[in-house]
Formats: C-alpha cells, structure tokens, sequence
C-alpha cells in the first residue's frame, strides 16, 4: 500500500530544495505510480497557507515563496548590477504581450527605433529568448518571454498579465488610442539619438 504521507514528505522536501520552480512532470517522475501528485500538492498547500511561507505555482512550475501579506515586514539586501532603462522596460511589456514578436514591429509599436543592446540585456538576464523566425523576407526572429521571466514577476502564466484597464489606470496606456504611451520620443531614430542599422540575427539561425 501505497504511504501517501512519506510521499507528501518527499515532495515537500523536493519543493524546499529546489532553486527554482519545479514543473509537474518533474515532480511525478520522482514518485511511483499510483501516487496522486494533485492530492499531495493540495495537502502541501493548504498546510502551509496561514504560515510564513506558501506553496504556489508561478512559471509553470510549484514553488515555495514568501507569503505575500508579510511582504512590509521583510527588508533584503541585495546588489543591482544594473538598472533597467525605460526603453528596456518598455520593450519587455511589448514582448510579454505581444509575443511572439520581432524586433521591427516592436520598434512599430515604440514608434522609435530599439537598439540592439536593449535585447541583448533583457536576453542576458534571462527574462526573454529568441523562439524561431517569421516566414517574411529577412526571416526576422522573434522574441518571447521565458519561465524565469514569470517567475520573477511572481506570475504563474501569462494569463495573469494586467489587463487593458489596468495598465491604462497605471498610465500605461494611452486611454484615447489604446497603444503605449511612451512619451515624447523622435521617430526614425535610435534609443541613442542615432539611426539604426538592422539587426545581424545570424547568431540565432537553426
């Protein structure tokens, strides 16, 4: 007979020394058959709902995050290698809604030109990944957003993205057209002020 409560324990020792969020499959690959992960999961997260941690799903996957109402209580140091510029921010929400999407119709939605080093710092801190190419001429890539992208943002898919309204009354959105406010910017040209070249996406061809 199957011992449901030592494999509760397994997965709940699985989820705790776990770095990142764990998918289902992985999680059932370690248990024998017959073993209902949906009830166990269900038992993990309702026992930990009123502690200081909570089992949650974020990025396809299970993990274990701090509760959210203790959020004011806790403070945490940390060193930021780098800030995000507006341009950078504004072409990763482009991407997480608009995905899968290449660099020209993000720079059409902009209505200025992006340079190739803002992709290049949303790729390096892993937050999107290039999936594919357009069957247009050029065979341009197209950029989508990944788990660790969800997992940050504390988002378990992208189904949970604000919604139009809500990012028109962040200010998000301009609410007489619908499309991004992005503020006085120059068409035609370049993050930098200059015009930009094409980009060489020859590094990602299959």
């Amino acid at each position: 007979m199957t011992d449901i409560g030592h494999w509760t324990r397994v997965v709940e020792a699985m989820l705790f020394a776990s770095a990142i969020p764990l998918p289902r499959d992985a999680i059932a690959a370690r248990l024998p058959e017959g073993v209902d992960l949906d009830a166990i999961l269900s038992t993990i997260e309702t026992a930990y709902a009123p502690r200081g941690v909570n089992l949650v799903q974020v990025a396809e996957g299970w993990a274990m995050r701090t509760a959210p109402d203790l959020a004011g209580d806790l403070t945490r140091a940390e060193t930021v290698e780098r800030r995000l510029s507006r341009a950078a921010l504004e072409t990763l929400a482009i991407v997480a809604y608009h995905q899968p999407v290449t660099r020209a119709e993000i720079e059409g939605i902009r209505g200025v030109a992006v340079s190739k080093g803002t992709l290049d710092i949303l790729f390096e801190t892993g937050w999107i990944e290039p999936r594919g190419r357009r069957r247009t001429p050029g065979r341009p890539v197209t950029w989508v957003t990944t788990p660790a992208f969800l997992d940050h943002f504390g988002l378990g898919s992208l189904n949970e993205l604000p919604g139009v309204d809500e990012l028109r009354a962040a200010g998000l959105l301009d609410p007489t057209i619908g499309t991004w406010q992005l503020g006085e910017t120059g068409g035609g040209e370049s993050e930098d002020g200059d015009a930009e070249d094409d980009e060489n996406d020859d590094e990602f061809a299959p």
